[in-house]
């Protein structure tokens, strides 16, 4: 019996760490399609984006899996999901699901001014954040827009010390202190490998 072919139709920032976890070459029959990150400056733009793709692909795969939370979308993105009987990752974001939703939701509290940063935006704050939301050209919005927060937390996937000092200097740009959580792959890890089987 063949193996099932897999559509991981997925955000661009998750992009190195699903072919990490589900490396081409060990898993022939699982394809990776990924959307732009930039998407998430509008994520009333997410499911559209989505539901294109997935009409494009229709009967092409056994198994498909849409790799977002609900990133903001209001459930949009799970109607997407439902329409096309595909699967999604636990938990509302990335940082719930890198940092393990269960663990996330019991320190919604405290996190509750928290800005946080994953390896790829710390890898690109200067694109995605900097410039993504004019704060190059209108250094002024840089209070309008994290005024309210205290602390950037950077949830680290990888031990990388270039990452670790991008990140801090992410948090100085914006003004705010610092926390660094080793986390890992978290769900995402969890939920890849019963893609896998």
């Amino acid at each position: 019996m063949s193996a099932p072919r897999v559509l991981i139709l997925a955000c661009g920032a998750l992009a190195r760490e699903i072919l990490f976890l589900l490396p081409p070459e060990r898993f022939p029959t699982v394809q990776l399609h990924c959307l732009p990150a930039t998407l998430h400056n509008r994520p009333d733009r997410i499911a559209p984006a989505l539901r294109a793709t997935l009409a494009e692909r229709a009967g092409t795969y056994d198994r498909i899996l849409v790799g977002y939370g609900d990133c903001g979308s209001g459930g949009e993105i799970d109607k997407v999901v439902a329409e096309f009987g595909a699967e999604r990752l636990p938990g509302p974001h990335c940082y719930a699901f890198f940092s393990g939703v269960a663990s996330f939701a019991e320190r919604t509290a405290a996190d509750l001014r928290a800005f946080f940063l994953t390896d790829f935006l710390a890898r690109h704050f200067e694109t995605l954040v900097w410039e993504g939301l004019g704060l190059n050209r209108h250094p002024a919005l840089r209070d309008a827009y994290f005024g309210n927060y205290e602390t950037v937390v950077y949830l680290a996937q990888t031990d990388d010390q270039a990452l670790d000092a991008a990140a801090r200097e992410a948090a100085a740009r914006l003004g705010l202190g610092f926390e660094r959580r080793f986390v890992g792959y978290g769900d995402l890890a969890s939920a890849l490998a019963t893609i896998a089987q």
